[in-house]
């Protein structure tokens, strides 16, 4: 039986509105892997509703970092609480996302994880939760296929990478965290996994079948850094 934690990007699951359709495949994606003995931790980004509640606070009155990432924060548990309901009944009741508190030994395929504390994302809270149940690797699903040395969309000859070492990675994504914060991988996130010898794969979390793919021990377009 595998434990595999996801740390979903917000952006796919909320890009403008929430997409259904995605959560629909994705949810069946998950559902078949569970009826083949995997269990999963899945976290899940802000995306789209939290860089709406920090625009709109900021066309207001203004907003510090702190604030910004409250914001981020609950963004993130109204979509974690999503993600659990749309798996009632294989979902552990509980959203993890009071680290100051013991976590639960759960017994339910799925554990799902939200925001925290300011300064980091729900990548670091992946991490955490890999460390707390003893998972070897990280999933990161987000909109991009592979790490690129720089932005594919600005530069299509950007140089992508198959394999990274944790120090090559954090010069591409330097060691500051800022509130929406658009990096392949969380730089403080970054740093805590380098430090526990944990591996991230990034993948592109749209491409259902090429994660197939990576759970099967197959070929797959993706970075892993380790």
């Amino acid at each position: 039986m595998a434990l595999y934690v996801l740390s979903l990007g917000g952006s796919i699951v909320v890009p403008g509105a929430i997409d259904t359709d995605y959560l629909k495949e994705f949810k069946q994606f998950i559902d078949r892997r569970i009826d083949q003995g995997d269990r999963f931790i899945l976290t899940v980004g802000g995306g789209k509703t939290a860089r709406n509640y920090q625009t709109a606070a900021e066309q207001v009155s203004g907003v510090d970092d702190e604030e910004r990432d409250w914001l981020g924060i609950h963004a993130t548990r109204l979509n974690a609480h999503l993600l659990r309901t749309i798996f009632k009944g294989k979902a552990h009741p509980l959203i993890a996302k009071d680290f100051d508190e013991p976590l639960p030994d759960f017994s339910e395929p799925i554990l799902v994880g939200a925001g925290w504390k300011p300064g980091w994302s729900t990548d670091y809270i992946a991490v955490l939760l890999a460390k707390r149940y003893q998972a070897r690797s990280v999933l990161n699903l987000s909109n991009i296929d592979y790490v690129y040395a720089e932005d594919p969309r600005e530069n299509p000859e950007a140089q992508r990478y198959e394999e990274l070492r944790w120090a090559e990675f954090r010069q591409i994504v330097g060691d500051e965290w800022s509130p929406g914060l658009s990096a392949p991988f969380d730089p403080i996130a970054s740093q805590r996994a380098e430090s526990l010898e944990l591996e991230v794969v990034i993948l592109n979390g749209r491409k259902i079948a090429n994660m197939e793919a990576f759970l099967r021990g197959g070929k797959f377009a993706g970075t892993t850094i380790r």
